[in-house]
């Protein structure tokens, strides 16, 4: 059976060590202060990002990773002996990382990539990254392989409840009367994942309603399925996630193991530090 190496950018927020375990190399989105680039995993993290955003009050910008940033992770995949790579990218409809991966395909006319469009972000994207690296690991063909993580994408669900507006506000996306309002009041807003993106789903009063309605949505979403995954997002807050496992725990039947995920640069900044949620594939 051909050795096939699984990629992956870090907007699947696949913890570092997770993904070393697994031999999955994750191409970094850049994260641009004006004329300064960083790359996520690399140069940034959700702590520095932070840090840098309120010294400066400055919002960076994402930017998918160029064609030559996947070339370089493509030779490496070859060069360890790799027959083919299958490279699983966010969503297109929020990204160019899927073209720029697409791209980077000319350079390598002798050898067998395929790109797919994951169609979804964070660990959406991860635990399809997962599902991947396991049954190219079990000896799985290519084909089957692509469609073991679209059939898991299928069942994933993923809830997360913002701690504050103020850096949607600072980036624009929200008006900054709007986002101070919603602050002042304790709103905060519940993030789904809709059509490949993290997408608005409900606003509800302070933080322990928020989590309260973040785990209410999780175990309906779940139903009588058993629970086959299960990670828990964060930006910058581990301890506060690590509370929310605990209550999370103790409404929902959850695998012994669950992952503890950074959203990652690329996201976090639309996230905003002290976001929590969690990701979770139900079972068939």
């Amino acid at each position: 059976m051909a050795s096939i190496a699984i990629i992956t950018d870090t907007d699947s927020s696949l913890p570092a060590d997770v993904a070393a375990h697994y031999k999955i190399r994750q191409v970094p989105i850049n994260i641009h202060f004006g004329q300064e680039t960083f790359r996520t995993g690399v140069d940034i993290d959700d702590a520095r990002l932070f840090a840098r955003i309120d010294r400066t009050g400055q919002v960076p910008t994402p930017s998918a990773p160029s064609p030559g940033q996947f070339a370089q992770a493509y030779q490496a995949a070859f060069a360890e002996g790799a027959q083919q790579v299958i490279c699983f990218c966010v969503s297109s409809q929020t990204s160019a990382t899927y073209t720029a991966a697409l791209t980077a395909c000319d350079l390598f006319p002798a050898h067998q990539i395929t790109v797919v469009d994951t169609a979804s972000v964070t660990m959406g994207q991860g635990f399809m990254v997962l599902a991947a690296a396991e049954a190219a690991e079990a000896g799985a063909s290519k084909d089957e392989i692509v469609a073991r993580a679209v059939e898991v994408r299928e069942r994933v669900h993923l809830y997360a409840a913002l701690s504050t507006l103020k850096y949607l506000a600072m980036s624009g996306r929200v008006q900054t009367l709007t986002a101070g309002v919603a602050n002042l009041l304790n709103v905060k807003p519940i993030l789904t994942l809709r059509e490949g993106k993290l997408d608005l789903l409900e606003r509800v009063r302070s933080r322990a309603n928020a989590w309260r309605r973040v785990i209410e949505l999780a175990v309906r979403a779940a139903g009588q399925r058993p629970v086959e995954r299960v990670a828990i997002l964060h930006v910058n807050a581990l301890a506060e996630a690590q509370q929310f496992e605990e209550q999370l725990r103790a409404s929902l039947p959850c695998p012994d193991t669950i992952l503890m995920a950074g959203l990652t640069p690329g996201l976090s900044i639309y996230g905003g530090n002290g976001l929590v949620g969690v990701a979770l594939v139900a079972g068939t």
